[in-house]
């Protein structure tokens, strides 16, 4: 049986707890009757709701540490050496809608470095986790990479552009090459998820632009966990910025990432 570290175990804990009115109130979105008003304030109580509990929860082990989330931004400024990175819902559009593919997404971080991770989807009740050095796992079974090779046959995933880009021509043209020489792209809508399937083999590949760091801090770890490689356009990872990735089984790193600079493969 896999033994879980405490920062593993407090971080699924934490989650665990978080998840109990996070699946009341998304069965109660389902039943609502979709307005601007309620819906769009309701998700954002939901939010905030969940992201006390975490922070409640990671502050009754570690107090001091650090504390990077969508809602309250950075608090324990000061401890910049041991940092949590959270996102309540990863997937907010989808839990709006009453769709099952959202999560919850929890990274912690040390001198700069991503050490393990926890994606939780707490409809579909799949915890992704990895630790550096322990591999990924999905619900305590060891994941991997796909062994796809070929480019023309990878099913990817991406996400973007929101209506508020500056570059969403640039994404869409990417797109439409991108998609015009591979098996097939799918948009499913949260980033977390996207890079967790990626890294148990569901998808080959997933790129995105314009993405904030919570989305994508505990995915990084997981993927490179299990066996894929996480790439930020020639950029290293910054918290403070948004960043665009592509994130792969390894085997197709190299020619989507040809591919999304704009180069046909033969």
């Amino acid at each position: 049986m896999r033994l879980n570290s405490p920062q593993i175990n407090l971080i699924i804990k934490a989650c665990m707890k978080a998840s109990r009115s996070l699946i009341r109130d998304f069965g109660e979105i389902e039943n609502l009757q979709v307005s601007t008003k309620g819906p769009g304030d309701f998700v954002s109580s939901a939010d905030k709701r969940t992201e006390k509990i975490l922070i409640e929860e990671l502050q009754k082990a570690h107090p001091h540490y650090g504390i990077i989330t969508e809602e309250k931004g950075i608090i324990n400024k000061s401890n910049i050496k041991n940092r949590w990175i959270i996102d309540p819902i990863d997937g907010t559009m989808n839990f709006l809608n009453g769709i099952p593919q959202f999560a919850i997404s929890i990274g912690y971080e040390e001198d700069g470095e991503v050490k393990c991770g926890v994606i939780f989807n707490p409809i579909m009740n799949e915890i992704f986790s990895a630790e550096k050095g322990n591999g990924a796992f999905l619900n305590n079974q060891r994941i991997r990479v796909s062994n796809q090779k070929k480019i023309k046959n990878a099913l990817l995933v991406t996400g973007g552009p929101k209506r508020a880009s500056k570059i969403k021509n640039k994404i869409y043209a990417e797109y439409i090459n991108v998609s015009n020489n591979v098996a097939n792209v799918r948009k499913f809508g949260s980033a977390a998820l996207d890079m967790a399937y990626v890294a148990c083999g569901r998808f080959d590949g997933y790129w995105q632009r314009e993405l904030n760091y919570w989305d994508i801090a505990a995915g990084i770890i997981i993927l490179k966990e299990a066996g894929g490689i996480v790439d930020f356009f020639g950029e290293e990872i910054n918290s403070s910025l948004k960043k665009n990735i592509l994130a792969t089984n390894s085997n197709i790193h190299e020619k989507l990432k040809e591919l999304i600079e704009k180069k046909d493969i033969e």
